[in-house]
């Protein structure tokens, strides 16, 4: 199925930026990105890019100050990497699926798509930057008695999974209402969004184990990467922590 707007709807160009295109990208407004995903433009790929890089940037940094050091800087350019190569590494996956699954997407305009979705969530990750800086500043630092600082650590990674599982809720949904705009079919953007969400998913966690640490463990050193950053899976570790809380 080829994507379907209404044929009032002008496409956007490099030569005629659209004034809507950041308000549309802050309220996740399907009729007006729909065209930019269609036919991506210069503007559109820098404001995807800038919302990333300051909206995950900005909260690697409120999550990494629990740590301290060089902690922030380092998650604050990591969280970023991340959400780029997971778009960049699945884009052509995704626009193989797209065609197979109803909806006739190229490389580039599935790339959009995803990155937009991306894009949404990284700025609910910023607006929560400072909420979560401030839990942080106010739980016991890394110069805290062991067992205080234990209680911190698992309530860091509380924060960190509500926050990050909302703000993917969210631009989990604005995808799936643009899907359903530029296939013209809910049934048609079930699949493709199930399909996209199955590569994405698979690679944003491998790709996000690679790169731990994020808020430092309160009993290693600060450190970019993990001395063996290629070691084990994400799904591997999750089985053995499953297992030791089932039967230790």
């Amino acid at each position: 199925m080829e994507p379907t707007l209404p044929a009032s709807t002008p496409l956007p160009t490099r030569n005629h930026p659209d004034h809507r295109l950041i308000p549309a990208l802050l309220r996740g407004d399907s009729a007006v990105l729909a065209p930019w995903v269609l036919n991506p433009a210069l503007p559109f790929w820098a404001a995807l890019l800038a919302m990333v890089v300051l909206g995950a940037g900005a909260y690697g940094v409120a999550v990494g100050s629990w740590r301290g050091g060089w902690q922030p800087m380092f998650t604050g350019l990591k969280l970023p990497g991340i959400l780029l190569l997971t778009a960049a590494g699945n884009a052509g996956l995704n626009a193989a699926l797209a065609p197979l699954l109803g909806l006739n997407l190229h490389f580039r305009q599935s790339l959009a798509a995803v990155l937009a979705s991306f894009a949404i969530s990284a700025v609910i990750l910023g607006a929560a930057a400072p909420v979560v800086a401030f839990q942080l500043f106010n739980l016991p630092g890394i110069d805290a008695d062991w067992s205080a600082r234990g209680r911190a650590f698992d309530t860091v990674q509380a924060t960190q999974v509500l926050v990050i599982a909302f703000a993917g809720i969210a631009g989990t949904v604005r995808l799936l209402q643009l899907l359903e705009t530029l296939a013209g079919s809910r049934a048609v953007a079930n699949r493709v969004l199930v399909g996209w969400l199955a590569g994405n998913f698979l690679l944003g966690t491998q790709i996000t184990w690679i790169l731990r640490p994020y808020f430092g463990s309160h009993a290693l050193p600060v450190e970019f990467l993990r001395e063996h950053p290629l070691q084990g899976n994400f799904f591997e570790t999750i089985w053995h922590s499953t297992q030791e809380m089932l039967f230790r």
